[in-house]
């Protein structure tokens, strides 16, 4: 799950149902003690265009993440969250390089990050120097998520509660690692919040172990019209990826026979390991009580194989104020994904929902999303997911 929330939150409190989305109600066990409870269930189905009858798909998946939270003193908190899951939705059976549902599904809170870890999301302790009202540093160490500090959004963020597709819950060309041994650092300072973070990460999917980091600038602007975040990042990685293949083209010409070709790529080396490394902005901006804009632009380097060089993602926000309906809202957004050194081409998606609040604890949202994945080899995927998202939290 991935946090709108700052850690150190807008009044520099400490307490932790701050700092996690899915988390803003907890039973309060004593004046130290909360626990959260987070139950979400999702039905989606897949309809393939073109040849694709026999991928059309429906699935199902229900993440139950529990959270434990204990703050001995106003300047230390210590919290433990469990993730749990039944079924993996579509990711076994997509044919799509974006993940329909970025939430954590059975596959995920198995064997993380290589670590022989398994439904142990988080475990850490943080502690806050408080030097005035507005002036606060908090350091935390321990399994931390990323996630929680940088690359946020207000309008989209969070894969229980606002869009699905994972192009709209974090940059794709963020490769923000998860659930792993790091720190991190936060300054918040008026309406500035600086954040730096590293971790050491289990494996990636080359089956290397390496080093992560990323820092972020983020300002509060208050305006007329409303409250706006304004944020950018650098995050970098550890020579730990597999680099491209030589040749002049990454991507072979189907129309020659490969061994005629000049332009097809040899065999990746395994040996040959680069590094990951990009800049990304990410921004939202409230235009009155009702509507609200999002953006986010991301670039990364192409020195180790990845499928998206550059990620373009934007949209709106409408409360349910402007119907009747407070608790309610409607999202749609769009994204753009410029192709890496693969065969991946481009991408580009669309999702719009409804998310019906029956009270502060229960909602439904009816999701639609569009997806089309265009290959240089000529061979592009488009088609629909159709889903129903049920989240409670505790």
């Amino acid at each position: 799950m991935h946090s709108n929330v700052h850690p150190l939150g807008s009044a520099l409190a400490i307490a932790l149902t701050s700092l996690c989305a899915g988390a803003a109600r907890a039973y309060d066990v004593n004046e130290q003690l909360a626990i959260n409870l987070l139950l979400a269930g999702a039905g989606q189905c897949q309809e393939i265009a073109g040849d694709g009858d026999e991928q059309n798909r429906c699935r199902g998946a229900a993440p139950v993440q529990p959270e434990i939270i204990f703050n001995p003193t106003q300047q230390d908190q210590f919290f433990v969250k469990f993730g749990f899951a039944a079924g993996n939705g579509l990711n076994p059976v997509s044919p799509f390089a974006l993940s329909s549902w970025a939430a954590d599904l059975e596959a995920d809170v198995k064997d993380i990050n290589g670590r022989d870890r398994s439904y142990l999301l988080e475990a850490w302790y943080a502690h806050t120097f408080r030097f005035s009202d507005t002036n606060a540093v908090q350091v935390t160490g321990g399994i931390i998520d990323p996630a929680f500090y940088v690359n946020e959004n207000a309008y989209a963020n969070n894969e229980y509660t606002q869009f699905m597709n994972e192009a709209f819950v974090n940059s794709r060309t963020a490769f923000i690692p998860a659930y792993d041994v790091g720190g991190a650092l936060v300054w918040k300072i008026d309406r500035l919040t600086l954040s730096g973070l590293g971790m050491n990460v289990g494996e990636n999917e080359d089956g290397n172990n390496y080093n992560w980091f990323g820092v972020e600038a983020d300002y509060n602007l208050r305006t007329p019209w409303g409250e706006g975040n304004y944020r950018v990042m650098y995050a970098g990685t550890s020579r730990a990826f597999l680099a491209p293949a030589a040749g002049l083209d990454p991507a072979p010409n189907p129309d020659l026979d490969p061994a005629l070709d000049l332009n097809a790529a040899d065999e990746p080396d395994p040996t040959d390991q680069e590094h990951l490394s990009g800049l990304l902005l990410s921004f939202d901006q409230a235009f009155g009580k009702i509507v609200g804009a999002f953006l986010r632009l991301g670039w990364q380097q192409k020195d180790a194989l990845v499928d998206y060089q550059a990620d373009y993602a934007g949209g709106f926000d409408f409360k349910g104020a402007g119907w009747g309906r407070e608790n309610d809202n409607i999202g749609i957004g769009y994204a753009y994904l410029d192709g890496g050194n693969g065969e991946l081409a481009r991408t580009n998606a669309v999702e719009g929902y409804y998310r019906l609040a029956f009270n502060d604890m229960l909602a439904l949202t009816a999701d639609v999303q569009y997806m089309k994945d265009k290959y240089r080899t000529g061979e592009d995927v488009d088609g629909w997911v159709f889903s129903l998202r049920a989240v409670a939290e505790f």
